[in-house]
């Protein structure tokens, strides 16, 4: 009932219904703190495909066979990552939540032409292509393409023990450029 000087509603009321917007304003500064604080969400990696007509090459079953089942990125071992299905053919990827994906049979990358910076890694040429946080890194000197997308947060362990599965397990052989 209106307080009956003034017509406002009972002093009661106004405390009830200051003490839940409170109330609510609290629940909600905790929520966000809280929610922020979680760890990622994690489970299988969804990936979208890329064409890759040599996926299914005997080479990329080689390098994939032959590539580790953990990854050194800065001092921290970053365990092989389930993918989601379907998964592209000829993929792998490592780490959480920010992974490192290695995809085999690609098309000849447009940017490797003639006057490209290629960068040798153990006994193997790697084409970068920087993207917004990440760089894919393009082996450019075997049978078949192969890239591996690295975070920029990554240190240059993945790349290194990837060209050593390249070294050991592909000949190499001259630049394509058509």
């Amino acid at each position: 009932m209106p307080d009956s000087d003034t017509g406002a509603p009972p002093r009661v009321v106004l405390v009830t219904a200051a003490a839940l917007a409170v109330a609510l304003a609290v629940a909600v500064v905790v929520f966000a703190l809280t929610k922020g604080s979680e760890p990622p969400e994690t489970g299988p990696l969804a990936l979208v495909p890329v064409p890759a007509p040599a996926a299914g090459s005997p080479a990329c079953t080689a390098l994939l066979g032959a590539a580790p089942t953990e990854l050194t990125s800065n001092g921290t071992r970053l365990k092989l990552r389930e993918l989601a299905t379907p998964a592209p053919p000829a993929t792998m990827a490592w780490g959480e939540p920010d992974s490192l994906v290695l995809r085999c049979g690609l098309n000849r990358p447009p940017e490797l032409t003639p006057s490209a910076q290629l960068r040798l890694v153990n006994k193997v040429q790697w084409l970068q292509v920087p993207g917004e946080g990440a760089s894919t890194w393009y082996v450019v000197d075997r049978e078949v393409y192969a890239a591996l997308t690295v975070p920029d947060s990554a240190g240059t362990g993945p790349l290194q023990e990837i060209s050593d599965a390249v070294a050991a397990n592909l000949p190499a052989r001259p630049l394509r450029f058509s």
